[in-house]
């Protein structure tokens, strides 16, 4: 493969931080690398760099002569005077645009048709368009416009589930070509997992290579501390939690053998459940009743929109559910009628006398009269001590697991960034314990590392919990059961989660007078999800039968393996103090993931062949 962007060993300092420190590494055809680290980490520069945007203090950056690059920035520099015609397509003739199935595709998928019906149609301007939707349009221009190099900052935000996974594979079929290449930041792990062949971490001006998504760059992350011999302690840290939970996931969640996963289990094995949900129940129970909240025959209009039409839904002390839906179809409106925020225009809202609302909306507003304040006080005005997993906690160390170290904790509130405030709020949220949490779109402006320590904090509160979100791998982690609103003013039960939903909408018809996008096709996934119809492979019976032989026999060889590489764990453990002996058996290790590797591509050539 092609190397299409080389960096070599660039530094770069912006003020008094050293932002890249040495950095060595390639962007070859057909990589498809997904960056995370946390906020104001270095990600978007490092993007910028690639581009050739921002120049490095010292080392070189090469890009393949001829080479095109596009670029997904968080700015819009749309020109409002455009029409969305010439944004998206230039001047391409539309004999010409019309004829090619992967613009047509982009068209579809991001706008909601050929005709552009989800933005108002090709001819009408930029000027009015929301934030949202001109985000779209920037995204649909790259997509149309096929770069070489295709690098993105966030191209998920703005997006809901069905937009993610028609993204996801809508890159996955046209970046993985040996002439292509992209590079994305993202927080959605979903859509990491969905399209990343690597992963970058950019952590203390350095970047560290994983190969795969989010699944295998945790497990990658968790070997890498095992062989580093953590302590006990550092054992029972998030990262192991999160593999316990990709563990016990849908399975649908990634599309990498299921082996490599099983691979993780000696290190989880002694991982307790995600969430005690019995004694959570209990203690919900105690806190709140019987009684929670009770919509009745309930409707909320909005001008001549019924956003909610005679709904009946009643809420469960200790129930954990996941809200998904397209656009405008009454999350939000949902979350603030059962937290009597808004007028029923039909209908009975009954409240328990127990129930205490913490509600997490949109707006950062009311945080403006704490603008002078260090964060501490912040939190501190609410309450100084709280009540989490049955132990107290105080307003310093919660701030602390969500991303506020002692330092930080002095900061003022105006000084905050967006993602910070967000967690200000939660934070303060939290802190006035209550029993009924409603978070609207919890995970923006977020970092991975946060999205973990919150889920990690969620774990152990006590109460109903109601989450609306566009994050696929946060409803799924932290939510026991979905539901969805498709625009027809109902909440629709979602067994199979997620998967049923985008299979629901694929059956019906966009509204784009909410700014719904075309019915999706499903990201790519090992496991299509329960209901979906088998695939059915074109290859020979013959071809097929060689194929699961080989498939089978790669799995036994791969689980000799994984109980080699744990007897070589457990030497290791007992020769810590060994120098020679610890080389000789980090040699073996690397013998082992070696042809781990040989197998596992042996497995994956196999297992082409019997997909369709």
């Amino acid at each position: 493969m092609a190397v299409l962007i080389s960096v070599e060993r660039a530094a770069l300092a912006l003020g008094t931080a050293q932002v890249l420190d040495g950095v060595s590494l390639g962007v070859s055809g057909g990589d498809r690398i997904g960056i995370v680290g946390r906020n104001g980490g270095g990600k978007t520069t490092l993007l910028r760099v690639l581009a050739g945007e921002l120049d490095v203090d010292s080392g070189r950056v090469a890009r393949l002569g001829g080479a095109t690059v596009g670029v997904l920035t968080q700015d819009d520099s749309l020109d409002p005077s455009a029409t969305i015609r010439e944004v998206v397509l230039g001047g391409r003739a539309e004999h010409v645009w019309a004829g090619d199935s992967r613009i047509r595709d982009v068209l579809t998928g991001l706008l909601g048709g050929i005709d552009a019906p989800a933005v108002g149609g090709l001819d009408s301007v930029v000027e009015g368009k929301s934030g949202g939707e001109r985000r779209r349009l920037g995204l649909a221009k790259l997509l149309v416009d096929d770069p070489d190099v295709l690098l993105l900052d966030e191209p998920t935000n703005h997006l809901d589930v069905e937009g993610v996974a028609w993204l996801a594979e809508h890159l996955v079929q046209h970046r993985s070509r040996p002439d292509n290449a992209l590079v994305a930041i993202t927080h959605d792990r979903w859509f990491l997992d969905a399209v990343a062949t690597r992963t970058w971490e950019v952590v203390d001006g350095q970047v560290g290579g994983f190969d795969g998504g989010y699944a295998a760059y945790v497990l990658a992350k968790a070997e890498r501390e095992r062989m580093a011999r953590v302590t006990a302690e550092r054992r029972n840290n998030l990262l192991r939690k999160e593999l316990a939970w990709l563990r016990r996931g849908a399975p649908a969640r990634t599309t990498k053998p299921k082996f490599r996963i099983d691979a993780a289990n000696a290190l989880i094995e002694d991982v307790p459940p995600l969430r005690n949900d019995v004694e959570l129940m209990a203690f919900a129970t105690s806190r709140l009743g019987k009684d929670v909240i009770d919509l009745l025959d309930a409707s909320v209009s909005a001008g001549d929109r019924v956003l909610l039409d005679h709904i009946t839904w009643h809420l469960a002390p200790g129930a954990r559910i996941g809200i998904v839906g397209v656009n405008g179809s009454g999350k939000s409106t949902l979350l603030r009628a059962l937290a009597g925020e808004v007028p029923l225009s039909a209908g009975k809202r009954k409240e328990g006398v127990t129930v205490r609302i913490g509600h997490l909306t949109q707006e950062v507003r009311e945080l403006d009269r704490l603008a002078d304040a260090r964060v501490i006080e912040a939190v501190e005005e609410v309450r100084k001590v709280t009540l989490l997993a049955g132990k107290e906690v105080s307003a310093s160390s919660l701030a602390k697991r969500l991303g506020f170290p002692g330092t930080r904790q002095q900061t003022r509130v105006r000084d905050l960034s967006g993602g910070e405030r967000r967690r200000l709020q939660v934070l303060r949220i939290l802190m006035d314990e209550p029993n009924v949490l409603l978070l609207d779109e919890p995970t923006n402006d977020l970092d991975i590392e946060t999205l973990t320590a919150l889920e990690d904090v969620l774990d152990g509160w006590a109460g109903t919990l109601l989450v609306v979100s566009h994050d696929r791998y946060l409803l799924e982690r932290v939510a026991d059961e979905q539901v969805a609103l498709l625009g027809d003013g109902r909440v629709r039960q979602l067994p199979g989660g997620v998967e049923e939903y985008l299979r629901l909408r694929a059956t019906v018809t966009p509204s784009y007078a909410v700014s719904a996008p075309a019915a999706p096709v499903p990201a790519p996934s090992a496991d299509s999800g329960a209901g979906a119809a088998a695939p059915v492979s074109t290859a020979s019976p013959a071809e097929q039968r060689d194929a699961r032989k080989v498939m089978a026999r790669v799995e036994k060889q791969l689980t000799r393996l994984a109980q080699r590489e744990e007897r070589i764990h457990a030497a290791m453990t007992e020769h810590v103090s060994d120098h020679a002996k610890m080389l000789e058996l980090n040699q073996e290790l690397r013998e082992v993931v070696d042809e781990r590797e040989v197998l596992e591509l042996e497995w994956l050539v196999a297992a082409d062949i019997l997909e369709p």
